[in-house]
């Protein structure tokens, strides 16, 4: 069992019924109070409902893993998006300074542009090309502002868990309703499994000199395409699905969508492994999810 330590007993979530909340309460350190709390116990986008959580729980640290991820709807929402990953942010860590306690914050690849050939470093200069990277990329810059470095904002991807809608779920569900399947091989990234994301923000918790903007993600890369097939592979082996369908390689363009996404965003996390541990590969994970037995 993983231990926050560093005298954090109490601990405010926002963002429980998502994939890294739920994933958040399942890897709660014993020694750990976790008040969890859904977008319809306390929506971050509100200012009030964000402050009376904190003077209700009088936490020793919060954790934001409330989002706004809908990435091609974002495009016609973005009032919704800024609202909750910008305003959300402001609204969390004006609550962490009141109440003079740490706050960790999750962030996107989709800051970056994903057009260098080499990992993004934490201090790489931000990029987005779509509503949504653009409105997380503002919740981090105000982070900044109102809390220094004395936040840690923790850049993740591609993020997938037994729980919600993700695409390990859907590439399960297609494979076995369909024939065949085309699936985007020129955007790459690293798929990462929430549960070992979770257990590296609650080894987090417990360092309180890890802070500023850093990244996570599983080890190695992969395409859609490579992810899609892995999961089939591995899906196979373990019986859960009954057949093999051909799966190919689509561009991008070939599966046009609202929003623009990067082609390369791969995060450098060289930091984070040498403070938290390394990840293991993002195949090793993949295996691990899909034995997990524990799903909504």
């Amino acid at each position: 069992m993983t231990t926050a330590g560093s005298g954090i007993k109490r601990v405010l979530l926002f963002g429980a019924n998502g994939q890294l909340g739920w994933e958040l309460q399942r890897h709660r350190p014993e020694a750990v109070e976790l008040c969890a709390l859904s977008r319809t116990q306390a929506d971050i986008a509100i200012q009030e409902q964000v402050e009376q959580a904190a003077e209700n729980f009088q936490p020793d640290l919060i954790i934001n893993a409330a989002a706004y991820t809908a990435v091609d709807l974002a495009e016609s929402e973005s009032e919704t998006a800024y609202a909750i990953n910008r305003d959300g942010a402001v609204h969390c860590a004006e609550a962490a300074r009141k109440h003079s306690v740490r706050l960790i914050h999750i962030s996107t690849d989709f800051v970056f542009d994903g057009s260098q050939a080499t990992p993004y470093q934490p201090d790489s200069i931000r990029h987005p090309l779509g509503v949504y990277g653009a409105s997380k990329a503002a919740g981090e810059i105000e982070i900044v502002r109102i809390l220094g470095s004395n936040a840690l904002i923790l850049r993740t991807a591609w993020v997938y868990s037994t729980h919600g809608k993700n695409f390990v779920k859907t590439m399960l569900r297609l494979m076995s309703e369909r024939d065949s399947l085309g699936v985007v091989g020129d955007q790459i990234g690293s798929p990462t499994w929430a549960a070992g994301l979770a257990a590296a923000i609650w080894r987090a918790c417990a360092q309180p000199e890890f802070k500023g903007i850093q990244h996570w993600t599983d080890a190695g890369v992969a395409s859609w395409y490579d992810f899609a097939v892995a999961i089939q592979e591995e899906a196979l082996a373990l019986g859960l699905l009954q057949r093999s369908i051909p799966i190919g390689m689509i561009p991008a363009s070939a599966y046009p969508t609202p929003a623009r996404r990067p082609a390369c965003a791969v995060l450098d996390k060289s930091i984070s492994y040498a403070t938290l541990g390394a990840a293991p590969h993002w195949r090793q994970a993949l295996r691990q999810m899909l034995t997990d037995n524990d799903s909504d």
